[in-house]
């Protein structure tokens, strides 16, 4: 490998939405080493279930919105 050319590979912590964390390596330059992540599967409606019940209200809307039923 050449010298000076590669970013600097570091361990850092990761801290979830939820308060959990875990260590890994990166080369993120996060203050601290800590990285907060405001989104994971825990909390993101593609992980969960409110991601059916927000694409069935977006049908709905179009639906209205269509037929003109919103009044």
């Amino acid at each position: 490998m050449k010298k000076g050319i590669h970013p600097e590979y570091k361990e850092i912590t990761v801290v979830m939405s939820d308060g959990s964390e875990f260590t890994t390596r990166s080369t993120m330059n996060v203050k601290e080493g800590v990285y907060k992540s405001e989104v994971d599967s825990k909390n993101h409606p593609f992980y969960n279930k409110d991601q059916k019940i927000q694409k069935k209200a977006d049908r709905i809307d179009r639906f209205n919105k269509r037929y003109n039923k919103n009044k």
